[in-house]
Formats: structure tokens, sequence, C-alpha cells
């Protein structure tokens, strides 16, 4: 690790950095270096602290209201975040933005219902709702592909309204996970074992024939078709791609990995594809674990094989794609001792000397913005290898360096970063996460 120079280092990161003090502008030169981009990757360093969470309602609010971002797509599930979609575009059942994020049942719950989120989804419903009708409304979408059981009660109850014989087909092709019960994990060790293929080509064909039978739904019923068609083939999709990603996930890290971003950025497109129909200028904003959204190239990760959702997005968008990750030096997080286990407000261990957080902590500034602009010195300054912190649903201080450090070269993994010297933990909206029968979010990964 190059510890040389790294005075000049911090001086030049301090001497650029634009501090952040909670006034409204404190994003204007954000905004100002997105620019026209469509798609904003927004990250967090840890699934828990409350400054992360609170910056990217910030910048998204923004984002929304200044340059016409309609979608925020989220590291969750399709069916649970489809739901909170429904409320905020003034749809659906749930009379307040608590019961529309109740779906987020399961470990690691207070991910999603937490106060920040909460927050920002009665936001959401409240802008829409000031909206000139003909307007685009903005909506909530996930990319993640864990609620294999929900998308498939979500498939068939998509098809026993619109046809109670292709509900019946589907009922029989997704019997095959009924020896498994709800445990999906155990649907996957089987199949990696090679003791069960049968589901594979089933779940298959159900999404095939969903698929073909688009432009039906489509017709007979208009924008409103339209979008409950695309939400039921999206959960075949989601279907298809876990059943596959459960069995990737016993042949090793590397590969689970690769499926469930390379799923998660896939959903974007789709998602992008869908939302272009009705505007085909349609911006979307993503928020994510810094490991998936910072560009793997840049990190041990990609030297290890691994790819995310951020390298494919820039791969795919280009400089229509910005970057932006976030980081702490110390503070409390929220997060559990070991899956499953209950939320705790954990203390943060100091980031290791030598590392990207060590470094901004000595720059002095409290909280800041940097922006890394290819070409520029900043950004050659901190391309350099370093450590780099990414806590997850699991934090184990014991264990700090060995369980919660990579190297990168910051530089070119985001093209900006945030920094809050000291951040505490989100507050969960309930004390004790728990089970639905689905494995545990980010599992087995931990991001």
């Amino acid at each position: 690790m190059p510890d040389g120079g790294i005075g000049v280092v911090r001086d030049l990161v301090r001497a650029v950095a634009h501090p952040l003090t909670g006034a409204p502008g404190d994003y204007d030169p954000l905004l100002t270096y997105i620019g026209d981009a469509r798609v904003v990757l927004l990250g967090e360093a840890t699934h828990g602290t409350h400054e992360f969470y609170r910056e990217r309602a910030r910048i998204t609010k923004r984002l929304i209201r200044e340059k016409g971002f309609t979608a925020v797509a989220v590291e969750a599930d399709w069916p649970d975040a489809w739901r909170v979609n429904r409320y905020a575009q003034g749809q659906g059942p749930d009379k307040n933005a608590a019961t529309a994020l109740s779906g987020f049942r399961r470990f690691p719950a207070w991910m999603w219902r937490n106060t920040d989120v909460l927050d920002f989804i009665a936001w959401l419903r409240a802008h829409n709702k000031s909206l000139d009708p003909a307007a685009d409304s903005a909506g909530f979408y996930g990319l993640d592909l864990y609620s294999l059981h929900t998308s498939i009660e979500a498939v068939l109850n998509y098809l026993d309204r619109v046809d109670t014989e292709a509900a019946q087909r589907a009922r029989q092709r997704y019997g095959c996970f009924d020896h498994f019960g709800e445990d999906a994990q155990a649907c996957g060790y089987a199949a990696g074992l090679g003791l069960s293929r049968k589901c594979e080509s089933e779940v298959v064909a159900q999404l095939l024939e969903l698929q073909r039978r688009a432009a039906d739904d489509v017709r007979r019923d208009g924008r409103l078709a339209e979008d409950d068609f695309f939400y039921a083939q999206q959960n075949a999709r989601l279907v298809k791609n876990a059943e596959l990603y459960y069995r990737t996930m016993f042949r090793g890290r590397v590969s689970s990995w690769n499926l469930r971003d390379e799923y998660m950025a896939n959903t974007l497109e789709a998602l992008i594809q869908h939302l272009a129909l009705r505007n085909s200028s349609m911006k979307v904003v993503v928020w994510a674990h810094n490991s998936h959204l910072g560009d793997a190239r840049a990190t041990s990760m990609g030297h290890d094989g691994e790819w995310n959702l951020g390298q494919l997005a820039r791969q795919r968008y280009g400089r229509d794609c910005v970057s932006i990750g976030f980081s702490t030096y110390s503070g409390t997080v929220t997060a559990a001792a070991s899956w499953d286990a209950a939320a705790e407000r954990k203390a943060i261990v100091p980031a290791f000397p030598g590392s990207y957080e060590a470094l901004f902590h000595a720059t002095g500034i409290p909280a800041f913005l940097l922006a890394m602009p290819r070409g520029s010195r900043v950004a050659g300054a901190l391309s350099d290898s370093r450590l780099e912190r990414a806590i997850g649903v699991v934090y184990q201080p014991a264990t700090e360096l060995a369980s919660h450090y990579f190297s990168a070269q910051l530089a070119e993994q985001f093209d900006a970063v945030i920094h809050f010297d000291e951040t505490r933990g989100v507050e969960p909206l309930d004390s004790i996460p728990k089970r639905n029968g689905e494995p545990a979010e980010t599992f087995p990964s931990g991001v």
C-alpha cells in the first residue's frame, strides 16, 4: 500500500473537497457534475448508516424535482418494492408509508424498514400527488432476486385474474418447488448436487409462456395492463434467475455474485426500457451498497473474477452513468452479529491506517463531497490502490481487517465520493428482524 506522500494527497483532497453543512445548496456542485446523465448510482459503505440513507434521499429528491428523474431502483426484491411503488403512486390499499413497507419482513428488515426510508416514501407520495395529472410520477422499484416464493405467488395472482387455465399450468410448473416448502436454499442445495433438474426447465417454460402473451394482455387494457404485465413478467424472470442463483450459490462466491449482479443490471435495463415507452427521456437513480455500485474492475473483487452492477452500468450507459460512493471513519452502525440475529447498534472501529477512510479523516473536514473528474489531479492522486471498508448486514469488528476491507482504486471505482467522518446507525421500524421462509437478503455475501 503506497503510504509515501500521504500528506500531499490529504492536502489535495482538503483543498478540493466541498464541505457539507446541511445547507440547501450542499449538492449544487454534484448536480452540476451529474449534468444530463440519465443513470445515477448512489452507494453506501454499510447497510445500516443513517447519514447514507438521509443523504441519498436528499440527492434523489433534487434529481426528481430539478432534473426529471422518475425512477428510484434499489437493492431490494421486486414484489416488496412494487408494493411501495404502488403506494408512492397513489395506488393499492396501503394507507401510509409504514404499511407499504411491511412487505420487507425477513432479515435484514432494517435495510428498508427504517425511519429514513419511511420519510422518503412519504415524501415521494406527496411529490407525486402534487404533480399535474399529465406529468410522469416517480416510482420505486426493486432490482434483487431473493423473493422466489413471493414472486411465484405474484405470477399466480396475475394469471388468476387474466387466464385461469394459464394459472393452472403455472401452478403445475411451480409445483416442482413444493418438495422444499418455503426453504429455497434447500432447493438450490439439492439442485446444486444434481438431485433436482425439474425446476430449472419448468421456470424457463413459465417465463416463455408469459412473454408470449404480452401483446394480448396489453392490447386488452392499455397502460394498466402494460404495468401489470411488466410486474408479472419481472416476477417470472426473478423466479427463473433465483432458481439458478440458488443452484450456483453452492458452487462458489464468484459465480453466484456475478449472477446476482448481472440480474440486477438486466432488471435495471428492463425497467428503463419499460418506462421509456411512456417517457423516452426517463432517468433513474439507483440505491445499493458500494460493493455493487463501484466499478468492480477497480477493486480486488474484479481481480478475483467478479463483476458488479456498477461495472455493467458503466459499460452499458457510458457517460450517461455517474457513480457516487459513500464512506465513514467511525461512529455506530445498525447491523447484526450473525445471520438472522437481531439488529444491534454496534460501534464502528475507527478506520484502519492507510485506508481511504483514514485519509479522509485526516483532512479534518467532518463531511464533504469530493468529485474526481477523469484526468484531474485529485483523480490521479486517488488512483493508487488502498484499503476500503465495506460493512454489510453482519458486522464483525473482532475481525475488522479480514472481514470488512478490500483493496480499491477509488477514483477508478467512483466518479465522486461523499464522506461523513462520524455516523450513526439507522433507526429500524422493528426491533427484531424476522424470516418468512425466503433466504435472507444479501445472502451469502452480506452486501
